[in-house]
């Protein structure tokens, strides 16, 4: 049976990949830090669901946690034919402040070089078996400017296109996921307080997941979930860049009012 290794596979974007690729019958490698919660997710999928769950705790922070997983997606007596590349958290902190210093390494390391190390790991055993599935999890924010959290996305946004194209013709297939405001715990978690937003910007992490489910299959570079955010999308990437700068500081005045 085929396997998926989510990483954040816990909570909001990748639980939601977890419960889905659960759904369609595919055993579950999961990873991310709180081992209590993990045994706790793995208990209930494998309940729900009836596949098998090995639950991987790791800080991706940590270099030698992040091997310990690159490892696992390399086992070539245990194949991973899926890796969401989910793992990461948001940024409501200034790049100005030296007290924040370490809270940008640790989002450095957690959502690009694990990010960087783990989907190499898994494009070189995919793509010696001749195929497989990498879903990079990118945002929106790639394509505006607020602080290092935006620099951060676009890095990965890049990165994930760069995989796809070095990949190309092996069989492997990588999609990079750009969802906008997601309806999951992740703002809360950051201190970003949305309760303002409309509720036209939202996408339900269910559809979201299974678009990039969907994209991921037939190949698609990108995943953009939502006619709205595809049209954000476009302006951000074709629009006048004055605009982009524009709707940043913005975004950025709010955040620093709360």
């Amino acid at each position: 049976m085929a396997s998926a290794l989510i990483t954040g596979g816990t909570s909001g974007i990748g639980l939601a990949f977890a419960r889905e690729l659960a759904a369609r019958g595919m055993d579950l490698i999961l990873v991310a830090r709180d081992e209590a919660r993990l045994e706790s997710v793995a208990a209930e999928l494998t309940e729900v669901h009836g596949v098998a769950v090995e639950v991987l705790p790791a800080d991706l922070s940590v270099r030698e946690d992040v091997l310990r997983v690159a490892e696992r997606l390399e086992d070539p007596a245990r194949p991973v034919e899926w890796l969401v590349n989910n793992a990461g958290f948001g940024l409501h902190s200034t790049v100005l402040d030296p007290a924040d210093i370490d809270l940008h390494a640790k989002a450095l390391d957690v959502m690009c070089l694990a990010m960087l190390i783990l989907g190499g790991a898994a494009g070189r055993a995919m793509r010696s078996r001749g195929h497989g599935h990498i879903v990079n999890v990118a945002s929106s924010s790639a394509a505006i400017f607020t602080g290092n959290y935006s620099a951060i996305k676009a890095w990965a946004r890049t990165y994930s296109t760069g995989l796809a194209l070095e990949l190309h013709g092996t069989g492997v297939k990588v999609t990079g996921l750009l969802p906008g405001w997601v309806r999951t715990e992740f703002h809360g978690r950051a201190g970003i307080n949305a309760s303002k937003l409309p509720n036209i910007v939202w996408i339900d992490p269910d559809k979201l997941v299974r678009t990039a489910i969907e994209d991921a299959e037939k190949g698609r570079i990108e995943s953009i979930p939502d006619w709205k955010w595809r049209l954000a999308m476009f302006i951000g990437d074709h629009g006048p860049r004055g605009l982009a700068r524009f709707v940043s500081r913005k975004l950025t005045a709010s955040r620093k009012q709360h």
